[in-house]
């Protein structure tokens, strides 16, 4: 079986080729620059990887926002998105164009990091998980019994909209339609409009990581009381410089012991962890996606 994988970042693309479900026989980081010149290097890959043999099944896990209701005239497009040049792009249309493969399977970066950390990492026996992303977004991906929510559109968690101290944090955020959304406060671009500095050049004592650690908590216990899922793991490039001790405490505050589970108390150390995967969550999550449209294809076909 030869699986293919995208992970669609807004600062690259992640493309993979496995002949294993969980392990990577080939990768390749691109760019995120302009549609045109990023899906054509993605194309490339697959070309030279296969010798011109046709995938199984390809996974795409992208960016969004996404429409993902099959039937849409729409779907599988990038639609309303802040990213420059990738709105309303036919994401799924323009790779099926260019890239041989029997199926397709699409869904959020972060629905297929939560899928590949519920099979093979940190959410393993976890009935309802959420996979939270801190990159240059902020988005969450939700999976009941290790299938993702998909509901009218799929989560938005980087938009919710958080208390903000004007007088002690004047920063207007840096979402271009919310202003100071979770994303437009706590994200990697907003790291660095406030630093003028990337997030990996700062300093682990630099004030922004605790300012983005008490964001990120006021965001996690709100997806703590609406959808209670039995562990949350953080990953994306900005988590790797939180305080996790900041971030748990900045929980339970929140909280304030409204809600009794050690989960959420004592034990929130094991709650809220970081991703076993690491950065290679997203990318292993959508061959996961390739390995099920191969499986749901014999089924139909049965």
């Amino acid at each position: 079986m030869l699986l293919g994988g995208i992970e669609g970042g807004g600062t690259k693309f992640r493309c993979g080729v496995s002949t294993q479900p969980g392990r990577l026989a080939a990768e390749v980081a691109i760019p995120t620059t302009t549609p045109e010149e990023t899906l054509g290097r993605v194309a490339q890959f697959f070309r030279e990887t296969t010798g011109g043999r046709r995938l199984d099944a390809l996974g795409i896990a992208s960016f969004g926002p996404l429409d993902l209701r099959h039937g849409s005239q729409t779907y599988g497009y990038i639609t309303a998105t802040p990213k420059p040049q990738w709105n309303d792009v036919d994401l799924v249309g323009r790779i099926a164009a260019t890239v041989a493969t029997d199926a397709i399977a699409f869904d959020t970066d972060v629905n297929a990091a939560a899928i590949a950390e519920y099979r093979w990492g940190a959410g393993r026996g976890v009935g309802t998980l959420a996979y939270v992303t801190v990159g240059t977004g902020i988005g969450a991906g939700i999976l009941v019994d290790g299938r993702p929510l998909h509901g009218l559109v799929h989560p938005e968690f980087g938009h919710i909209r958080i208390p903000q101290d004007h007088e002690a944090d004047t920063f207007p955020g840096c979402c271009p339609v919310h202003g100071n959304c979770l994303e437009g406060l706590a994200s990697g671009r907003a790291v660095a409009a406030r630093t003028a500095a990337l997030p990996e050049q700062l300093p682990p004592d630099h004030p922004v990581w605790s300012l983005a650690a008490h964001y990120l908590a006021l965001g996690l216990a709100n997806l703590i009381c609406i959808a209670s899922p039995e562990k949350i793991i953080v990953g994306g490039g900005v988590s790797q410089g939180l305080s996790w001790s900041a971030l748990h405490a900045g929980v339970r505050s929140t909280l304030g012991g409204y809600l009794r589970p050690p989960e959420l108390n004592d034990a929130i150390s094991q709650y809220i962890v970081p991703p076993m995967l690491g950065q290679d969550a997203g990318l292993l999550g959508a061959l996961a996606m390739a390995e099920a449209a191969v499986t749901q294809e014999a089924s139909a076909a049965t």
